[in-house]
């Protein structure tokens, strides 16, 4: 089995002269894919590494990737950059003298964001480039790890789903040998069900056969049983198929649960409704773990 769910998570560290940092993904269930990243400030340029990584790599699910780093040697180091800080208190001088604001406090100004940064890499443009560069050599491997988990998850998924298959199998058996499937006991009750609204009134025989054997037909599961069989192969294999199936295991869930509610809709027998509720409750388990299905 091959299927992959769109549960997974994955982490991968590294380090380059002196700087360490992690890369963690988080993935859930989407209806498309959606990549969301957290990066530190500096660090937009691996932003397309991780969205084409993960776009070659999956098909659905609500991906959330996030980076953090730090020096090796702590530092308590702080870089004020004290020429941003003089063109906002420039820029919101006029309000001041309007009296529509007060004059900036050097507390209200270290709040502001881009006037006090934590440690940054430094001012090397080549050891920015470097570490950039090594930090998204471990992208590809943090969606490989990430793969790996949602195949392991689908694994499970797909144990799942067989088993709620092979139940459907056997309850659609039992469903063929129910009394209540059969032709002609179900003819037969009709034409008894038939008589006794009549209460004695005259009626054709032969007609009463005709109307009577009308009714059979129409409460015949044959063709429900038959659809129930054919889904069943049909959902087998897809838990076989490489790629993205979930879409085609929850619409399949869907055909299952159709033929299900009509067996139920055409059953006069209270042990075929049995069968046809049991059904129903194996599909629905079809139904959610598909929903986890890539």
């Amino acid at each position: 089995m091959s299927i992959s769910s769109m549960t997974g998570f994955a982490r991968i560290e590294g380090a380059h002269e002196g700087w360490t940092w992690v890369w963690e993904v988080r993935s859930v269930n989407g209806r498309g894919l959606d990549i969301r990243m957290r990066l530190p400030n500096g660090f937009e340029a691996l932003e397309p590494i991780v969205r084409t990584a993960a776009k070659n790599a999956l098909s659905r699910g609500n991906i959330q990737v996030s980076l953090q780093y730090q020096r090796a040697e702590q530092s308590n180091d702080l870089v004020v950059h004290e020429d941003t800080a003089r063109l906002l208190v420039m820029a919101l001088q006029p309000l001041v003298d309007d009296g529509l604001a007060r004059p900036a406090s050097v507390g209200g100004l270290l709040g502001v964001r881009g006037i006090l940064d934590v440690p940054r890499i430094g001012d090397d443009p080549q050891l920015h480039s470097d570490v950039i560069e090594a930090m998204g050599g471990g992208v590809v491997p943090l969606v490989d790890a990430l793969i790996a988990a949602r195949a392991a998850e689908g694994a499970q998924t797909a144990t799942v789903i067989a088993a709620a298959f092979n139940s459907i199998e056997d309850y659609v058996g039992k469903a063929r040998v129910c009394s209540g499937a059969q032709p002609a006991a179900i003819k037969a009750k009709l034409f008894e069900q038939i008589t006794t609204l009549l209460d004695g009134q005259a009626l054709d025989p032969e007609r009463l056969a005709q109307e009577a054997a009308m009714m059979a037909v129409k409460a015949d599961v044959c063709e429900e049983l038959d659809r129930l069989e054919g889904h069943i192969v049909a959902g087998r294999a897809l838990l076989d198929q490489d790629g993205a199936v979930g879409r085609k295991l929850e619409f399949l869930s869907q055909e299952f649960n159709r033929e299900a509610n009509t067996l139920c809709a055409k059953s006069s027998d209270m042990a075929l409704t049995d069968i046809g509720l049991a059904l129903k409750t194996k599909i629905d388990q079809v139904r959610e773990q598909a929903a986890n299905v890539e």
